[in-house]
């Protein structure tokens, strides 16, 4: 049996933070994942996702500049998306793992289950560690109607050789958005069905409403209301069923998605044995990102059920706190700062802070400013038609509460408005900045 004083589950951006430092602090530490090294974020998310937006992007803005000074709109390559694309999912393994070698930790290319308080499987091997880290992310929700194991995942999208002439998506999130709009504007057709009422729930809803038609005029069929209740494959084709009020409706598609949602990745792993509390949002912990019923144990990431959203940079955050409260002894208690989340569609949709409800509800005293402003020059010289924003600003100390946008490059305006909220500039402090011009940032000032 091999006996760590600090064993990790998982080697996405968490994990490698917190066996790295761990390491870096003259602890044995042991890392397994049973899925290549590097985590969805560099492998089966953000960033393979982001590379082959850059392609729909000059697409975008072709479009919308021509006969404005441009007259031939690209046409897009898929299979040279796929190439360009693969060059940074290719390195980033091996890239990690020398690290991992470097630092003197052990690794494992296994999934993980609990034998007991500290002990694990893994492979065919017995594990024992002082300290046993959870981060093992998160993974697509099952489909468990009828035919739900037809549908691909968004791992399985992001390895397409080929684009299918005609795409189902399951689900209203920021996943679906995202790959409609890349697959509508490398020409396939696209359906959304969503079962809520509206789609992205958790975005302001004013400001979702904007892209909701940007979506539609790109010509992607966003179905609402209607819950799936079946897929079945049939002459080559794959067969979606849906009900609303009651009533069936069939979706015909060359490829369904899975874009359902993504639950924590801890539900194989015999926790139980372990005596080890979870939620369907992950481990329960405390401040300290240790779980509350075995000392033991610690998660960070989408596999830990904290108040930190399920992005990469709140991962990373949570990651140096877990390495911080093993190697000193619970010191350090986590603290978020404002998170901004951004939908990368065309136009980019982004949050940050409250949404509008939520100060309500928390009792502050607010001015809403929320405007459609295609009308700005910034607006203007990119021809956009959607650019949009809604600020939250308490009146009581004259700072910003939220900030929610849509349109050209907001998801770096969203950041502005990040820094402001954290250290809580006050709107005449923002009014007096100067920034270059003419900017997308030079506009935040007029939102406020």
């Amino acid at each position: 049996m091999k006996k760590y004083d600090v064993f990790v589950i998982g080697s996405g951006m968490a994990g490698m933070t917190i066996a790295n430092k761990c390491a870096s602090k003259g602890l044995s530490v042991g890392i397994t994942d049973e899925l290549p090294y590097g985590g969805t974020c560099a492998l089966r998310g953000c960033d393979p996702k982001k590379v082959i937006i850059g392609a729909t992007e000059v697409r975008d803005f072709a479009k919308r500049l021509q006969g404005k000074g441009i007259d031939t709109i690209p046409d897009i390559n898929w299979k040279d998306i796929m190439a360009f694309k693969q060059t940074f999912v290719d390195e980033m393994p091996r890239k990690i793992e020398k690290g991992y070698m470097k630092n003197g930790i052990d690794t494992f290319h296994s999934s993980a289950t609990f034998i007991n308080e500290n002990t694990l499987r893994i492979g065919n091997e017995t594990i024992q560690a002082d300290k046993v880290v959870i981060a093992s992310g998160s993974k697509p929700k099952v489909l468990d109607f009828e035919g739900g194991q037809l549908a691909k995942t968004s791992t399985d999208f992001l390895n397409l050789k080929e684009l299918p002439q005609s795409l189902l998506f399951i689900g209203g999130g920021y996943i679906a958005f995202e790959f409609a709009h890349i697959a509508a504007r490398s020409g396939a057709e696209v359906t959304i069905v969503h079962r809520g009422k509206r789609p992205l729930e958790n975005f302001d809803k004013d400001i979702v409403k904007h892209l909701v038609d940007a979506t539609r005029n790109l010509g992607v069929k966003l179905v609402l209301e209607t819950e799936v209740s079946k897929i079945e494959r049939k002459d080559g084709n794959y067969i979606t069923t849906g009900i609303s009020n009651g009533k069936e409706t069939n979706f015909k598609s060359a490829a369904v998605f899975n874009s359902a949602g993504r639950p924590p990745a801890i539900f194989d792993l015999e926790l139980k044995k372990a005596g080890i509390s979870f939620s369907k949002k992950g481990i329960e912990v405390n401040e300290n990102l240790q779980s509350i019923s075995n000392a033991n144990i610690y998660a960070a990431g989408d596999a830990a059920d904290s108040r930190g959203l399920p992005l990469t940079p709140v991962a990373v955050l949570e990651g140096h706190v877990v390495a911080s409260n093993i190697i000193k002894g619970n010191e350090k208690k986590v603290s978020y700062p404002p998170m901004p989340s951004v939908v990368f569609t065309l136009p980019t949709m982004a949050t940050v802070g409250l949404l509008e409800d939520e100060a309500k509800e928390k009792g502050y005293d607010i001015n809403v400013n929320f405007e459609k402003v295609d009308n700005w020059f910034n607006a203007r010289r990119l021809n956009v038609d959607e650019y949009a924003y809604k600020t939250i600003i308490d009146k009581n100390n004259n700072t910003i509460l939220g900030a929610h946008l849509i349109g050209p490059h907001c998801e770096e305006t969203i950041n502005l408005f990040a820094m402001a909220i954290k250290t809580k500039m006050t709107i005449s402090d923002l009014r007096t900045m100067i920034f270059s011009y003419p900017t997308m940032a030079s506009d935040l000032t007029y939102m406020l």
